[in-house]
């Protein structure tokens, strides 16, 4: 930042909290309710509709053919993955809008394309409409990521900025509870021809109650004065918190092409955007294919031997089944809120490298203490097996308690204001690249090396994104994001005679 010009944020950086900064908070984090609902639900649609036809000979037009015939893979990991490969384009197209418009006059969007989405995928005919309109939920998913971070950590006061965040990400913790929820209870009390239906068109609601609120809310201060120079407007909107900004003439933050800006900020885009990669093969794979640690534990919920079962029989069995999908994310609940807890304390780079860090101890632990025999099936474990499966729960705590929250915090706050949403949209697409990779190729993975093997192989990863973390990643607790950035404020005048 230039020393002839000091941050005109000091104001509303050193600000107390303010009802307005919840209530960004609230208009940003239902977003994220509704990414990781969505996110989600998926598996319990598709789990309602190949157990309907495999355990209780349901058929479900346009769905079962596609789900349960020949082609049944290809189907299934199209339909699971496609909302990750839509978020992907989301976020490197709002990213670089975010930047480009500005904040303002594209929040919103991403909220309206999430509910349209989930309320079409409700009312879908066959499979390939639902593969469709998932497509434009996945887009909204994805173009959430970084305008919603960045509007968070650009009004947010120092003090509190990766608490207030960080709270905006952990709305996923409650999504997902919700989905849970949701799953479980419309599988016992409705036919499943109508209980996947229900759970895809919930996820519109959410996000539809902010759609107005996001419109409402005002062009961020810094990107209204260091993008737009605008006085008038960025005064109007530090108002909004109840602050001011220091300065009665423009002030711009200094244009850089892009050589410069992967010259000064490409080695941090490493450091936002491969470990989050990594962080989501983790968080993917462990969360969607945990069934083979979670089985020998609490047994299957169906009968092994093919017989068609009565609806109510099969409602209950699809429930538990349902619920044991979820239990990855309910351990991991916690650890959410101890990261917005502690954040701001103990610092976001020492939270992802402890995150990443016990996440590959635990792989390690849980690899070494379970039996395995031909097939790379799972026979038990050299502990008792309640004790395996807490010692592996405790991964999911870490990873929300860690990478999993950092990952998005980070890149809302090292990169400068004209360069904000694109590096978050980056990092973003980077992360969902892992998890879209991960949704393909671990069932074969499995397959072929066995869970032992692949938690050895997640900890590999891990330590390589403890590392990363370590060589690349700057703390930024208790800094303003021009200090953060190294931002370089200039005067209209100044550009001109540049």
């Amino acid at each position: 930042m230039s020393k002839s010009f000091p941050s005109p944020f000091r104001p509303i950086d050193s600000l107390k909290l303010t009802f307005n900064h919840i209530k960004i908070w609230y208009t940003a984090g239902m977003g994220f309710f509704t990414d990781a609902y969505d996110l989600l639900i998926i598996g319990y649609i598709l789990a309602t509709i190949e157990d309907s036809y495999k355990y209780a000979g349901i058929v479900m037009p346009g769905f079962t053919s596609y789900l349960v015939g020949p082609d049944k893979d290809f189907w299934n990991g199209l339909l699971a993955s496609i909302a990750l490969w839509a978020a992907i384009v989301g976020q490197l197209i709002f990213g670089f809008l975010g930047d480009y418009w500005g904040r303002k006059k594209v929040y919103g969007v991403e909220a309206t394309l999430l509910t349209i989405g989930a309320f079409l995928s409700a009312l879908s005919p066959n499979l390939i409409w639902l593969i469709i309109f998932r497509f434009i939920m996945g887009v909204g998913i994805g173009g959430d990521y970084p305008i919603s971070a960045t509007i968070m950590s650009e009004y947010a006061n120092v003090k509190d900025r990766g608490k207030l965040i960080a709270l905006v990400f952990s709305n996923q913790a409650l999504g997902s509870l919700a989905a849970a929820a949701v799953g479980i209870i419309s599988a016992v009390v409705l036919p499943p021809c109508i209980a996947w239906r229900v759970m895809a068109g919930i996820g519109a609601f959410p996000a539809a109650t902010v759609i107005y609120l996001r419109r409402k809310v005002p062009e961020t201060p810094r990107y209204s004065l260091l993008a737009n120079g605008n006085v008038e407007e960025a005064k109007k909107a530090a108002s909004f918190l109840g602050g001011d900004i220091e300065t009665r003439q423009p002030v711009l933050a200094k244009r850089m092409s892009l050589s410069e800006i992967l010259s000064k900020y490409g080695t941090l885009l490493i450091g936002t955007a491969i470990p989050w990669f990594i962080l989501d093969i983790a968080f993917y794979g462990t969360g969607l294919y945990s069934s083979p640690i979670i089985a020998p534990i609490f047994g299957s919920p169906f009968p092994k031997s093919a017989t068609v079962l009565p609806l109510s029989e099969f409602q209950g069995d699809l429930a538990y089944a349902l619920f044991l999908g979820a239990v990855p994310y309910l351990v991991g609940f916690p650890g959410y809120f101890t990261a917005v807890a502690l954040l701001d304390k103990l610092g976001r780079k020492v939270i992802q490298i402890q995150g990443f860090t016990m996440m590959a101890i635990i792989y390690l632990l849980v690899s070494a203490v379970m039996i395995v025999s031909k097939g790379h099936k799972v026979s038990g474990f050299l502990i008792p097996a309640e004790a395996a499966f807490l010692l592996y729960a405790l991964s999911f705590f870490f990873i929300d308690f860690g990478p999993n929250t950092t990952t998005f915090v980070i890149p809302a706050e090292v990169y400068p204001v004209r360069f904000r949403t694109t590096g978050h949209g980056i990092s973003a697409a980077s992360g969902k690249l892992g998890a879209a990779i991960t949704t393909y190729l671990f069932p074969t993975l499995l397959t072929s090396m066995g869970i032992k093997n692949l938690l050895v192989m997640l900890a590999v990863v891990s330590i390589i994104g403890a590392l990363l973390t370590f060589f690349f990643v700057p703390e930024t607790k208790n800094k303003s994001l021009e200090e953060v950035a190294k931002e370089e404020l200039v005067t209209p005048t100044t550009t001109a005679k540049q």
